[in-house]
C-alpha cells in the first residue's frame, strides 16, 4: 500500500494533516513570547516550527488550517470585521505559488466567519526571511487600501521575530484610516528583548 499523505509535522504516512501523536503534542505547547505587544500562538520551535516550515517550504498549504485553528482558539481576538495579512515579497510568492501568510489569513477568516481581504501592498524591499537580526529591525514599507470607516482589522503573519513587518503593516493601515488594528502571528521566534524597530516611511 502506498500512502500519498504524510503528517505535516513528523512525516508519518497515511495522515491528512497531523497524525494523532502530533495533534496531542501541539495541544501541550506553551505560550510564546512576542515583541511589542504582538500576539503569537506558539514559539517557533519543535512541532509548531515544523508546521510553519511545511507550509512555507514543503507546499503543505493544509498546515495553514491547523495554525489558523489554533490562533482562533488560543488568542482572545475580540470583535474582528476583516482579516488581512502582511504580504511577502512578490518574488517569494511566485516561487512558492502562494503567500503563506495569506493562506493562514484565509483560514482564520473562515474560522471567524468574516471576510478576508487584501488591504496591504509591499511598497519596496525584500522579504525578511534570511536577513540578519539587524536588518530585520528595519521594517518593510507597506501601502494600505483605504477601507470602510470604523473597521476592526486583524493582520496575520506566519512568524514574528522583531515585529518590524507587523508594526509596519499596522502603521500603514492606521494611516489609511483603520480604526482598530490587531496583530497576530502563528509563531514567535523571539528569545530575548530586541531593540526598537525602525520603520521605513512609505514613499509618496
Amino acid at each position: 500500500m502506498f500512502f500519498t499523505k504524510r503528517c505535516a509535522a513528523c512525516g508519518s504516512p497515511g495522515q491528512p494533516v497531523l497524525c494523532h501523536r502530533c495533534r496531542f503534542s501541539i495541544a501541550s505547547v506553551g505560550a510564546a513570547r512576542t515583541p511589542h505587544g504582538i500576539r503569537a500562538v506558539f514559539p517557533f520551535e519543535g512541532l509548531p516550527r515544523e508546521l510553519v516550515v511545511a507550509l512555507k517550504f514543503r507546499h503543505r498549504r493544509d498546515a495553514a488550517r491547523v495554525l489558523a485553528g489554533q490562533m482562533v482558539r488560543r488568542l482572545p481576538l475580540g470583535q474582528i470585521d476583516v482579516v488581512t495579512w502582511a504580504p511577502t515579497s512578490a518574488r517569494r510568492a511566485r516561487r512558492r505559488g502562494y503567500d503563506q501568510a495569506e493562506a493562514i489569513a484565509q483560514a482564520v477568516a473562515r474560522e471567524l466567519g468574516v471576510p478576508c481581504r487584501r488591504l496591504l501592498y509591499r511598497a519596496h524591499g525584500t522579504a525578511q526571511t534570511g536577513k540578519s537580526r539587524a536588518d530585520r529591525l528595519v521594517g518593510p514599507a507597506f501601502r494600505a487600501r483605504q477601507p470602510r470607516a470604523g473597521l476592526s482589522v486583524l493582520v496575520v503573519d506566519d512568524v514574528v521575530t522583531t515585529g518590524a513587518t507587523l508594526l509596519a503593516a499596522a502603521q500603514a493601515l492606521r494611516s489609511a484610516g483603520v480604526a482598530h488594528v490587531e496583530l497576530v502571528a502563528a509563531a514567535s521566534a523571539q528569545r530575548r528583548q530586541h531593540a526598537v524597530v525602525e520603520l521605513r516611511p512609505v514613499p509618496s
